[in-house]
């Protein structure tokens, strides 16, 4: 049941009902202690049945478009395919990965707000025609390339109170989609649609009320150009939280039956990257070396000293770092926090640590102060909710290691999947039962697919 991303074989084991996520975190590190320390996830796809249900259970009719570099894993990709989900591309080797599962090109789109020229004719030659776009430039290099396009204007929205400067990044403004339909009209591109994208982090709901309120500003001046729109794209920015998830509905609910009622013809998506994947991934890490280092130079800047100094502080070193899965800790806060494997007593004394990757880089810091009780080398720590941005790419620096990933699902979900007939024969060849018992050797509990 072990692979790397790019394996094509993987397996996912069937827990039975005494079996729970936590035996399989004990048996691969029992496996990992013997064979390397080698950091792995443990992926529960159970969890991405559950979400889909909640979304339609909550969001229905809005489908859902995943976008694919959240976590391009193959077994996260074939579940969300049998589910029905669509996909959000944004490159080449993603639009090719998803049409390997056999997703069609309707439920496929582009959506890199700066596209390569070679990729776009990827695109026009693989039949995916939907993408974005927010400039005349950007317009211009589509008309060349992909005549049969049909866009979706990407318009800016007003989070005034998350990071303003990356949320206008990308996005046109209102008074510049004038000037973008007379382009696309002179070119004869279609445009079917808006796109706008509010961030996860934006804690004021009205930013949506702005943003529908917008798009439908944009549908009634293309209706002036005579294009004609049959799409609305509210992004993502969903947490998973089914609380955040249910206010987001509350109040964009009563706006699309005003604005785009389902008599209009307008399909709404939007792009739940997190909300599917987040929380259904857990990462183990070994640790590999440990020093003691003098309390001031643990704390942040600014932080007055408030303790014992004869009190010992810790630097663990851990098997993975920025240059692997906490690669967004480089851009956001890490939205978890360590948790030790070993059972320790409730009255051991914590001491203030840091954690930092293999790599002794400077940046390699994955969390800067916390209390743990005292590590050895070789103990492992796990870090819940690692879904999301971490599962892409891995550098090559110091010979690191990419994570290995053990699938999962429960009986309960996949007989789910099963009364839903979203089972397909390809994906069931994937499966094979673990038993509740946890003392059978690695070798039978977690078998690679043939």
């Amino acid at each position: 049941m072990k692979g790397f991303l790019e394996d094509a074989n993987y397996s996912i084991g069937l827990l039975d009902e005494g079996a729970t996520l936590a035996d399989v975190i004990d048996n691969c590190i029992y496996e990992h202690t013997h064979t390397g320390k080698r950091a792995f996830y443990v992926g529960d796809l159970g969890k991405l049945v559950k979400n889909n249900i909640q979304w339609q259970n909550v969001m229905a009719p809005i489908k859902p478009f995943y976008p694919v570099r959240c976590n391009a894993t193959p077994g996260v990709l074939e579940i969300l395919g049998t589910l029905g989900v669509g996909f959000a591309c944004s490159s080449k080797s993603e639009m090719a990965l998803v049409q390997d599962l056999g997703i069609s090109p309707e439920n496929i789109i582009y959506t890199n707000p700066c596209k390569q020229a070679s990729q776009i004719k990827y695109a026009a030659k693989a039949g995916i025609n939907i993408m974005t776009c927010d400039n005349d430039i950007e317009l211009k290099k589509i008309a060349r390339n992909h005549p049969n396009a049909k866009l979706l204007l990407h318009i800016a929205t007003e989070d005034i109170t998350a990071d303003e400067e990356m949320n206008m990044k990308f996005g046109t403004t209102m008074k510049n989609c004038r000037h973008l339909m007379e382009c696309a009209k002179e070119l004869g591109v279609q445009i079917v649609g808006v796109k706008f994208h509010v961030s996860g982090s934006c804690k004021e709901l009205q930013t949506y009320i702005h943003a529908i309120s917008d798009a439908r500003c944009v549908f009634d001046m293309a209706e002036e150009f005579g294009f004609k729109m049959n799409m609305l794209d509210i992004g993502g920015g969903f947490t998973g939280s089914e609380l955040q998830l249910e206010e987001v509905n509350h109040v964009i609910r009563p706006l699309l039956d005003v604005y785009f009622p389902k008599e209009s013809g307008v399909n709404v998506i939007a792009e739940p990257g997190c909300y599917y994947v987040s929380s259904a991934f857990t990462l183990a890490v070994n640790i590999i070396a440990k020093k003691t280092v003098e309390y001031d130079k643990l704390l942040p800047s600014g932080v007055e000293q408030t303790r014992n100094n004869d009190e010992p502080v810790f630097t663990y070193y851990i098997n993975d770092g920025v240059y692997g899965s906490f690669a967004t800790k480089l851009s956001e806060k890490l939205n978890t926090i360590p948790e030790v494997h070993k059972k320790y007593k409730e009255d051991e004394p914590l001491f203030a640590s840091s954690l930092w990757g293999p790599s002794c880089d400077e940046l390699d810091q994955i969390v800067e102060n916390c209390l743990l009780p005292e590590l050895s080398v070789g103990d492992w720590l796990i870090f819940d909710n690692m879904g999301s941005g971490t599962l892409g790419e891995q550098s090559t620096f110091n010979d690191y290691q990419r994570p290995l990933i053990y699938y999962m699902m429960s009986f309960s979900d996949w007989d789910e999947m099963q009364d839903a007939g979203i089972a397909s024969d390809t994906l069931m060849k994937n499966f094979f039962f673990v038993p509740s018992c946890i003392q059978l050797s690695p070798e039978d509990r977690f078998s690679t697919a043939a």
